[in-house]
């Protein structure tokens, strides 16, 4: 990325040129700024670096000591840090006690703390620079700012050649003058997370220095970054919470209310399998979108009338599920408890290939046998209370259906959830219940890390559910929030490519996808929301580092992940690859596809999948962009959508071959992507 050097500005001059930045360092010993001003300026979306040099402050006010000019800096970078300074940089000159003050609040607060070495005069020899490099190391940086005059091209060359010896994420190295000119824009192609250029050429903070506008076309060409600050993009509801609420709803007596609800092939797929229950449902428009700029469609309310549901008071021969697999896991063990016949389940499309692992052994401990664990299947046995460990490894749709349907039994049932998958959905699950009448008691357990933890549900490792029998649904209005795996895609274009804003989302929400959030922050996205817990949520290009994660939990997060990997520089692993195998596509294998035909490095190592990745300006300065051209979606929703947001940093376009198939989770993907990312016919 570019960082932009502001100085010699006021509060109004420094938010002006911040308009214009993707990334900018404030000198506040060169800008004229209060306590006050300077939070103001450091609470902006842009990632800033505070910056704040003792002999500069001393210079200004002659008559300070060296002591009275540390704390001066340290008072003002400590201000920038507390207000959301991205990085925080101490030269290397300053005392240990003040570096080490300041270096724990950055910590404190997740800045970066950068210590800077610079030679206004000369290039050291190669051991002199690896030696300042290592005093920066050991004083506590988080990463090593390097800067030198060079007077030849081999003072340019020794100082590059330090990202042979250290890892690039770690180290920013170029030097100063016309003769290393050029090097502050090779050290991003060495891997460099960011480099530094002047507001306008008249402003250069040191000799050599690019003017901003310069060197983004240096760098990016006439790349046009996605993003226009006035739209949000409002969220389609989550089909996770959507199709569990139509069932409920379906199974209640009395007329229940879904708003927000925005018509997905799944959902729609519930709302089918709710009137072959018996339950009437209508709709109208909702006016819960008011806002102009929200570029979206309108969402609908849905009004059920519910069929007062009890064991065995239906009698259907067949249900069609569509290509939904939650659905179908959750109608086995419902169709066992409410319909007196068998029931045989039928779906399409991709659906019918995937096999309900563990299906027949969880069922049969109550009473139901299936045909086969594939659909169509035949459903038959009545439902039965009961108590019984069960495996989730497989996954916890099927669990989610046993804790739907075991309450309407007229016993009590404990059910104990060995290996847990996917733990957040079931909760999602006891949610929707609880708010149509319905309530199973749950006990998480684990080993002493689980607890330690404070109860980490990735370290969880049993969850038993205490069931109370003879309980009925009962009607309910219910406000289905956005969904945060179609979000997932929408920020990581915005933290990759630009910047994004997106609506309709519940930062508190149970749904497993919010795990993205953690993730971008994790990789070092700008993130922002306003107006609370539901306010937009924004994203805006950050430097962008390798990150860790397990996506045991969020297994539909994984094909985007992986594109957000390949270009944060250095090696992601993402933890959960054995959640894939049986999606909509054998979801591990395509990832993996994917990535070598985009040139992207990639493998497996046992549960884990690793992806070497390199940062936006080191792909277009290098000219490894991803590669173009005609790609297979394996008929999967979730790659579709990664496929779009990779082609914004593709060579070419990228062809998909059945671009139509997500409208099994959003059926306005395509149109509300291509409206946030605006015209991005300039590829790099």
């Amino acid at each position: 990325m570019i960082c932009t050097v502001i100085q010699n500005k006021d509060l109004d001059g420094v938010l002006e040129a911040l308009g214009n930045c993707e990334m900018a360092e404030i000198r506040l010993d060169r800008c004229r700024l209060s306590e006050e001003e300077i939070e103001e300026c450091f609470s902006s979306d842009v990632p800033l670096v505070a910056t704040c040099r003792i002999a500069d402050v001393m210079l200004a006010e002659p008559g300070l000591t060296l002591s009275q000019a540390e704390k001066i800096c340290e008072k003002r970078l400590v201000s920038a840090i507390e207000a959301g300074a991205a990085f925080v940089d101490v030269e290397i000159e300053a005392s240990k006690e003040m570096a080490k003050r300041v270096r724990s609040r950055a910590h404190a607060c997740g800045s970066v703390f950068i210590r800077s070495y610079h030679d206004f005069d000369s290039t050291p020899a190669k051991e002199d620079l690896v030696e300042k490099v290592d005093r920066c190391r050991y004083y506590g940086a988080d990463l090593v700012k390097l800067v030198t005059m060079a007077h030849s091209q081999d003072d340019a060359d020794r100082v590059l050649s330090l990202y042979d010896d250290y890892d690039p994420v770690t180290l920013i190295a170029f030097c100063m003058g016309e003769e290393g000119r050029q090097s502050r824009i090779e050290c991003l192609k060495r891997g460099a997370q960011y480099s530094y250029a002047a507001l306008t050429e008249d402003e250069a903070a040191a000799p050599g220095q690019w003017a901003a506008g310069d060197m983004a076309n240096a760098v990016y060409g006439s790349r046009h970054f996605i993003g226009d600050a006035g739209q949000t993009v409002r969220m389609p509801a989550s089909k996770s919470f959507a199709q569990r609420a139509i069932i409920a709803a379906a199974l209640a007596e009395g007329e229940s209310v879904l708003d927000g609800y925005t018509p997905c092939s799944d959902s729609e797929a519930a709302i089918s399998v709710a009137q072959a229950l018996g339950a009437e449902v209508t709709r109208e428009k909702s006016t819960r979108n008011t806002d102009p700029q929200d570029a979206s469609q309108s969402c609908e309310t849905l009004h059920i009338k519910g069929t007062g549901a009890s064991p065995g008071y239906v009698d259907i021969k067949d249900l069609n599920v569509g290509e939904s697999g939650l659905l179908t896991r959750l109608m086995i063990p419902l169709s066992a408890v409410i319909s007196s016949a068998d029931v045989t389940i039928e779906g399409e499309k991709t659906l019918l290939g995937r096999p309900m692992k563990g299906a027949d052994t969880m069922l049969a401990a109550f009473g139901v046998r299936l045909s086969s664990e594939t659909v169509p299947m035949k459903v038959s046995g009545c439902l039965e209370s009961g108590n019984a460990s069960v495996s989730g490894k497989d996954g916890s749709q099927l669990i989610s259906g046993l804790l739907m349907a075991l309450p309407m039994t007229d016993g009590r049932s404990t059910v104990v959830v060995t290996r847990p998958k996917s733990i957040p959905y079931m909760f999602i699950t006891l949610d929707v219940m609880k708010h149509f009448g319905v309530k199973v008691a749950n006990e998480m357990g684990g080993d002493r890390a689980f607890f330690e933890s404070g109860g980490d549900w990735s370290l969880c490792t049993e969850i038993t559910f205490n069931v109370k029998g003879g309980q009925r649904y009962k009607a309910a209005e219910f406000s289905l929030e956005g969904d945060w795996s179609a979000a997932a895609n929408f920020l990581v274009a915005g933290a990759v490519f630009g910047k994004v804003k997106v609506s309709g989302l519940d930062t508190k929400s149970l749904q497993a996808d919010i795990s993205i959030m953690d993730i971008l922050m994790d990789a070092g996205a700008s993130l922002s929301q306003e107006d609370g817990d539901d306010g937009p949520i924004a994203v805006q290009r950050a430097p962008l580092t390798a990150f860790s994660t397990d996506a045991s939990n969020c297994p539909d997060l994984f094909p985007i992940v992986a594109v957000l990997a390949a270009f944060c520089q250095g090696c992601s692993r993402i933890s959960g690859v054995d959640r894939l195998a049986h999606k909509e596509s054998d979801r591990g294998k395509a990832i993996l596809q994917m990535l070598d035909r985009m040139g992207v490095k990639a493998w497996t190592e046992e549960n884990d999948m690793l992806i070497e990745g390199s940062s936006l300006a080191q792909r277009s300065l290098s000219g490894n962009l991803l590669k173009g051209g005609k790609y297979t979606s394996c008929h999967d929703h979730r790659m579709v959508m990664a496929l779009k947001v990779a082609e914004l940093g593709a060579d070419s376009k990228i062809e998909i071959d059945d671009e139509e198939c997500v409208g099994k989770s959003f059926p306005d993907f395509l149109d509300r992507f291509a409206s946030a990312v605006g015209n991005n016919n300039n590829q790099l």
